[in-house]
């Protein structure tokens, strides 16, 4: 598309995304920087391969955390280990309700948590070329490059806030829920 035929609106997108990547990526500002001075910005392949992201490992800990306090407070592990084919729908839909009651307390406790997007699923929504990929997914037939038209199938989730209890140091996450003997 050329940029004559852009409309205003996804001038006014860019023109924002533009200013926080100036704001965040120095690179990207010393680039923007370049094209104002009108000089050639053209990167060579050892500079793409350098800014390309690398992968880390996630640190475990937080996850067994959150884990073992959805195991202490919905028996979340329980519920998935046990091989529920030979139970009534009855009895795992009776289970199921405690487990439930117990996880969402435990996010309600420990997690602040809103939608990725704020329109109902069902509605039509135009996702502009430079849309963050890890906050949103496509799905079905995609063909051809952005802008895509669809219907947002699911709003997303993302922490916002997480408050997780101190650990004493030393003790392992890995025990997401101690052995029980009754004397």
């Amino acid at each position: 598309m050329a940029e004559s035929s852009l409309s205003f609106f996804a001038r006014l997108f860019m023109a924002v995304a533009t200013f926080w990547r100036v704001l965040v990526d120095p690179e990207f500002a010393a680039a923007v920087a370049q094209l104002r001075r009108g000089e050639p910005t053209v990167s060579s392949d050892a500079d793409r391969e350098a800014r390309k992201p690398t992968l880390v490992l996630a640190e475990p800990n937080a996850a067994l955390q959150l884990l073992g306090l959805l195991q202490q407070e919905g028996r979340f592990i329980d519920f998935l280990e046990e091989d529920v084919t030979s139970y009534a729908d009855v009895d795992v839909g009776a289970a199921a309700r405690v487990v439930h009651d117990g996880c969402r307390k435990t996010l309600l406790d420990h997690l602040k948590i809103q939608p990725v997007r704020t329109e109902s699923e069902g509605t039509p929504v135009s996702l502009e070329e430079g849309f963050d990929s890890s906050e949103i997914r496509i799905t079905g037939n995609v063909v051809g490059q952005a802008p895509f038209k669809g219907v947002l199938t699911h709003r997303g989730w993302r922490v916002t806030e997480l408050s997780l209890p101190k650990v004493a140091s030393g003790h392992d996450l890995s025990i997401l829920a101690p052995a029980e003997v009754e004397l």
